[in-house]
């Protein structure tokens, strides 16, 4: 338990919300429409946590089985976010007691904000489609900043914004990125085990505790109010 937390960092994709299905039929789609051959779903939650533009360039790589030129990305970015701005919220949904304890901790006093790698017009609507967004006073895009996550900017932006000691502020995550972010910003962290990480076991990134469900932020984080 850490006892001089004041402000607590959440990621969105597989932290708060469960959005690889409307992220895998609008990469179905960008890629029908680009002619390429299709992927899973299971796939897809492979390849999100480095932003849309990464994760197209997964799709296409995969679809073409060589590398994808920049210029072929680009011309591919708009139908991708056509479709996905058309598929946000079609699907997905929040996980286990997120609403609650994000409550919990708001009515405690926790200062509360995002920080994600998925655009900023798609994080917003996405976060009132859910309910959600009037718990966050901040909320940072992956294009908010000059730079994304695992780069510390996000999260430095946080503690200037919000004049804090790097004690006072916890990253909450699903991804490496967040771990990554956090151990380069001297914060805190959370890894959450049942999100998006490539694959891999979130604990081989070195988070401060891990949570197997959201509601095992409180065992860490004790409201006082």
């Amino acid at each position: 338990m850490w006892d001089k937390i004041k402000a607590i960092a959440f990621d969105l994709d597989g932290t708060l919300i469960d959005s690889v299905p409307d992220l895998t039929v609008a990469t179905q789609q960008a890629l029908a429409e680009l002619g390429l051959k299709s992927c899973s779903e299971a796939q897809v939650r492979t390849w999100v946590g480095n932003g849309a533009e990464m994760l197209m360039r997964r799709a296409m790589t995969h679809a073409l089985g060589l590398d994808v030129e920049q210029t072929a990305l680009d011309a591919a970015m708009p139908i991708f976010m056509h479709h996905y701005q058309e598929n946000l919220e079609k699907h997905s949904a929040l996980y286990s007691d997120v609403h609650q304890v994000l409550q919990t901790l708001f009515d405690a006093g926790f200062k509360l904000a995002v920080v994600t790698n998925k655009p900023y017009r798609f994080t917003l609507p996405l976060l009132n489609a859910f309910g959600i967004n009037d718990f966050f006073s901040l909320v940072l895009g992956g294009d908010t900043l000059a730079k994304m996550k695992p780069d510390p900017l996000p999260l430095q932006h946080l503690l200037h914004e919000w004049q804090l000691d790097k004690e006072a502020l916890l990253m909450v995550g699903d991804s490496k990125n967040d771990i990554l972010a956090a151990k380069a910003a001297g914060i805190a962290s959370i890894g959450l085990t049942y999100g998006y990480n490539y694959g891999e076991d979130i604990g081989l990134s070195g988070p401060d505790a891990l949570c197997e469900q959201f509601s095992e932020i409180l065992n860490w984080v004790k409201p006082t109010k």
